[in-house]
């Protein structure tokens, strides 16, 4: 009598989709009566070795094939819950343990007190798995950039003075590790070395993304520039190129938006066209009581209001457009869409950004067969409103 798995975890994993353990006993014992798997999974921070009880224990009854499936991504979510703008490497370590228990004599009976099928170690990030990407499936597999931590477009755009960052898989995770990051451009060219550590704090990197972000290594950007970036090992590129073209002159000064992709990691684009902001209030009013009723006679105060306000709420909106983009965009514009961190960068210089939370719930995606050029509006409510109030 023995527990063996039929499914396992991929060395990286994202903890908002299924996180998928499958064990069974390869004997008809799983007929006894009240049968159950049992999993004792514990997570954590830090270094790859870890000391102490398990955090969850966990039951499953087998299914009509005799296998329990335990899913853990919900559990592992829930520890991955800081902001990704202070933490670039928001990453788990995670193992299981696994035994069975049944009913007998009045008692339920266990094949021993502690797991008698451990798994090997794990990690998960911050991020989802799309449809129709199969359970399981390793996080490299799904990027064409990986270990560029994004699904591009392969052409974007920026503007001589923006700022932003690409995150950068250091760690392990069943595929080449990369050592530098390379740019190059109308300008030159340039290099940035990366390098990992096993702790979970140093799995990933950010580095420079467009020309005023500090450590972008390419001078003497201007409005007719080009250049790409690419991740490398040595001398071996990994994954495709990202391109992006600077900017000329444009009529309305660009709104520059960064939200957290499916990667945990950020996103970004410049809105070209027309912004506008919508500054609104709400309130509550009562009427006070005027006049001196606690005086030998009754007066009243004639700067005294009659409707008197007692709470004032204010609300923000931020409507941006895109400029004509191509149908590439339409995978990042859903991500935008679905992400739970969104920012606003107002103020470049200082690196300044204003939450945001998107309101716009529908977008019709157009495509370049038949919109040779596409352009959408995309509305934001301001997470931080006029008034400080804590």
């Amino acid at each position: 009598m023995a527990l063996a798995f039929t499914q396992l975890p991929p060395t990286c994993s994202l903890a908002q989709s299924p996180v998928v353990f499958s064990v069974v006993e390869n004997t008809s014992l799983y007929t006894e009566n009240q049968f159950q798997y049992t999993c004792q999974l514990t997570y954590w921070t830090g270094s790859t070795s870890v000391s102490g009880s398990y955090d969850y224990f966990l039951t499953k009854y087998p299914n009509t094939s005799g296998v329990g499936i335990f899913d853990v991504s919900r559990v592992l979510n829930s520890a991955l819950n800081q902001l990704s703008f202070d933490y670039s490497s928001s990453v788990l370590y995670f193992n299981a343990g696994f035994n069975y228990q049944y009913f007998s004599a009045s008692a339920y009976y266990s094949a021993s007190n502690t797991p008698t099928l451990v798994s090997g170690l794990y990690k998960s990030l911050d991020g989802y798995a799309l449809f129709p990407e199969p359970i399981n499936q390793n996080v490299p597999s799904k990027s064409l950039f990986w270990p560029l931590m994004t699904d591009g477009p392969v052409s974007q755009s920026v503007t001589s003075n923006d700022i932003g960052s690409i995150g950068v898989y250091v760690g392990a995770t069943g595929a080449t590790a990369p050592t530098r990051v390379v740019y190059s451009g109308s300008t030159g060219n340039g290099s940035v070395a990366v390098s990992g550590s096993t702790d979970s704090t140093g799995q990933i990197v950010r580095v420079a993304l467009a020309p005023s972000q500090s450590g972008f290594p390419l001078s003497n950007l201007n409005d007719t520039s080009t250049y790409t970036i690419q991740a490398f090992s040595g001398s071996t590129a990994l994954g495709a190129k990202l391109y992006f073209d600077v900017e000329c002159a444009y009529y309305y000064v660009p709104t520059r938006i960064m939200w957290k992709n499916r990667y945990g990691q950020f996103d970004y684009c410049n809105f070209y066209k027309a912004r506008f902001n919508t500054f609104g209030t709400e309130q509550r009013t009562y009427q006070p009581q005027l006049g001196s009723w606690d005086a030998t006679t009754l007066t009243y105060n004639t700067a005294q209001n009659n409707t008197q306000r007692y709470i004032v709420n204010t609300n923000e909106q931020l409507d941006v457009n895109s400029d004509w983009l191509q149908e590439g965009f339409n995978e990042i514009y859903k991500q935008l869409l679905v992400s739970d961190e969104i920012y606003w960068i107002y103020d470049q210089p200082n690196n300044l950004v204003k939450p945001l939370a998107i309101t716009t719930n529908s977008v019709k995606f157009k495509t370049g067969v038949n919109n040779k050029l596409i352009q959408y509006t995309v509305s934001f409510s301001v997470g931080q409103t006029f008034k400080l109030i804590i």
